[in-house]
C-alpha cells in the first residue's frame, strides 16, 4: 500500500500524548530527528518538557481534550508555546495495534501538516471566573438544600414555626431558632421574640433536634 504523503505546514512541532502521570511527546520537523519522550505530569517536570521542546525549536504542541489531565498541561504550557487542542475524535488514527507512542507520532503529523482543528479555550481570567461562578453556584444550592432539610427537621420534631411566621429565615424566625437550639421551649417566651404576636403552639424538642439544627446554622446560615 502506497504511504500518503501530507505538505508541511509547520515547521517544527511536537504532540503530547497526556496520562495522569505522564505526558509522552514526540517532536518532529525541518532539521530535527523525531523523537519522542515521555516526562511526568508535576510542575517541575512540565517545564523539563518546556526546555526541551524551545531547545529544538519546537513553536506549536498538539494535544489531546480527553478527560481532565490535559488541562493542567495545557495551562503550565500555554504561556510558552502555540498549543492547539484537539477533539480526539477528529484525529483517530486507523485502526491496528495501539500504543501511546504510535498515538504521538500520528498527531504530530497532523500538527505539522496543518490538519488539526483547534477546540475553544478560554482565557485564563475567563477561567478562573468560571471556576468562582460554579462554585458559588454549587454553594447556593446547597444553602437552598439545608434550608429546606432545616425545615424538615422541625417539621419532624413537630414545631410549627413556618405556620407562625411568614419566612422561617427572617430574623424572627432565627431568633427563635436559636433558642430552640438553647434548650427554650416555653411558646410565650419564644413568642415574646417575635416583631407581631405568634400564636402559641405546642412545642416539642429534643437533643438530637437541636444538634442538627446547630450544625444547620453553624456551617450554611450564619
Amino acid at each position: 500500500m502506497a504511504t500518503v504523503e501530507f505538505p508541511q505546514i509547520i515547521e517544527r512541532g511536537a504532540d503530547l500524548d497526556v496520562h495522569k502521570d505522564t505526558v509522552v511527546a514526540t517532536i518532529r520537523g525541518t532539521g530535527i530527528i523525531e523523537e519522542t519522550r515521555t516526562f511526568g505530569t508535576f510542575t517541575c517536570y512540565l517545564e523539563c518538557l518546556i526546555r526541551w521542546l524551545k531547545a529544538f525549536g519546537v513553536t506549536h504542541v498538539a494535544m489531546e481534550s480527553t478527560g481532565v489531565y490535559w488541562k493542567p498541561v495545557y495551562y503550565v504550557l500555554e504561556d510558552h508555546l502555540d498549543i492547539i487542542l484537539v477533539n480526539a475524535r477528529h484525529i483517530k488514527n486507523v485502526p491496528g495495534h495501539k500504543t501511546d507512542k504510535k498515538d504521538s507520532e500520528w498527531i504530530a503529523q497532523l500538527l505539522l501538516s496543518g490538519l488539526l482543528k483547534r477546540s475553544f479555550v478560554p482565557t485564563a481570567q475567563t477561567r478562573q471566573l468560571r471556576i468562582l461562578y460554579r462554585h458559588r453556584k454549587k454553594l447556593i444550592n446547597q444553602r437552598s438544600r439545608e434550608k429546606n432539610r432545616l425545615q424538615n427537621i422541625l417539621e419532624d420534631a413537630n414545631l410549627k414555626l413556618g405556620s407562625v411566621v411568614s419566612d422561617v429565615f427572617s430574623k424572627t424566625g432565627q431568633a427563635i431558632i436559636t433558642h430552640l437550639i438553647k434548650g427554650v421551649t416555653d411558646p410565650v417566651q419564644l413568642s415574646n421574640l417575635a416583631k407581631v404576636h405568634l400564636c402559641a403552639k405546642n412545642l416539642s424538642s429534643k437533643k438530637h433536634y437541636r444538634v442538627v439544627l446547630v450544625i444547620i446554622i453553624v456551617l450554611w446560615l450564619n
